[in-house]
């Protein structure tokens, strides 16, 4: 009787304990921080030389792209560059010498011919007074000194021109030349260099989504990095949660479908919308059907060792 009297209590507490609901809890999936690394140019995978799920260091080259036509438009761009020196190094250095005596030259045979064409028509109009010879050919006469003086005055300019060298105008045209051919030659250097893909930050390769021989298109992503020294628990924080979940809060996170492992984390992110139905199309007991975002990173020794993708049940501290 006495035994029986002490079971009915110890039954009753049992009956209670599990009848007693579980402390709200958000769920998820483990995850890091994720880059992906897009293609600089639509050229063929020549080389992989890591695999998925490896360990790499920053700088490490992942793969390479085919570089031929990457060679050649850089091979261009600095062409291009040198001729906008050469074409700046000319206006800046002026007329060469032998180019003034030439003009000089010139000017000596526009004078010749126009002293020849004034004495021409300087003995032929007495003669068109006095009605010896035609009108016409007096003014024929008449326009061809005429022709002559302007084409010492010409003459004349070339060589002034000459003289005075480069306007500053066309020295600061070369000048902005030779700079956006400068940038364009540090663009396809940078284009040229991405197609030795590297890690920009130390993790573990994800997923590399095409293979060898393969072309991807201009931004698609030749590679997936997982990167961080620890996991982040990417959960939807129900309705009845959230009033209780802000950035820099704690939380435990039981990682595994069992929730055998347990580490404490922070609150790094938590949205302010819903994620799935608007709070507007909502009324009522719906409302309570709305989840937040929130990004939990673990704290703890061993966080590290982790893969992504467990799922994993977060209980956040009280506030």
């Amino acid at each position: 009787m006495n035994r029986l009297s002490l079971a009915v209590p110890l039954l009753a507490t049992l009956a209670l304990a599990a009848c007693t609901d579980p402390p709200p809890q958000a769920l998820g999936t483990l995850e890091y921080d994720r880059i992906a690394l897009p293609a600089p140019a639509a050229e063929r995978i020549v080389d992989i030389a890591v695999r998925e799920g490896e360990q790499v260091v920053a700088g490490a080259r992942l793969l390479t792209l085919e570089q031929d036509r990457g060679q050649a438009q850089l091979a261009a761009a600095r062409a291009e560059v040198a001729r906008q020196q050469d074409a700046l190094a000319e206006l800046r250095n002026g007329a060469r010498a032998e180019d003034i005596a030439q003009a000089r030259a010139q000017l000596a045979a526009a004078q010749a011919q126009a002293r020849d064409a004034g004495a021409y028509y300087a003995r032929l109009r007495p003669l068109g007074q006095r009605q010896l010879v035609a009108a016409a050919e007096v003014d024929r006469a008449r326009a061809a000194a005429a022709d002559a003086e302007a084409g010492v005055d010409a003459a004349q300019a070339v060589l002034a021109e000459l003289r005075n060298g480069t306007r500053p105008e066309q020295v600061a045209q070369a000048e902005a030349a030779l700079a956006a051919a400068q940038a364009q030659l540090q663009a396809q250097e940078v284009t040229t260099g991405k197609l030795d893909l590297v890690a920009p930050r130390a993790g573990r390769i994800d997923s590399l989504p095409y293979r060898l021989g393969d072309q991807a298109p201009v931004g698609a992503p030749l590679a997936v990095l997982l990167v961080g020294e620890a996991p982040h628990a990417r959960v939807y924080v129900p309705e009845t949660l959230r009033a209780q979940v802000a950035v820099g809060g704690g939380a435990t996170v039981k990682v595994g479908a069992d929730g055998a492992r347990n580490f404490q984390g922070r609150v790094r992110m938590v949205r302010s919308e819903p994620v799935f139905t608007p709070y507007y199309a909502l009324t009522g007991k719906d409302a309570a059907r709305l989840s937040y975002l929130a990004e939990v990173q673990l704290e703890g020794q061993g966080v590290g060792e982790l893969p992504a993708g467990l799922p994993v049940r977060v209980e956040f501290d009280a506030r």
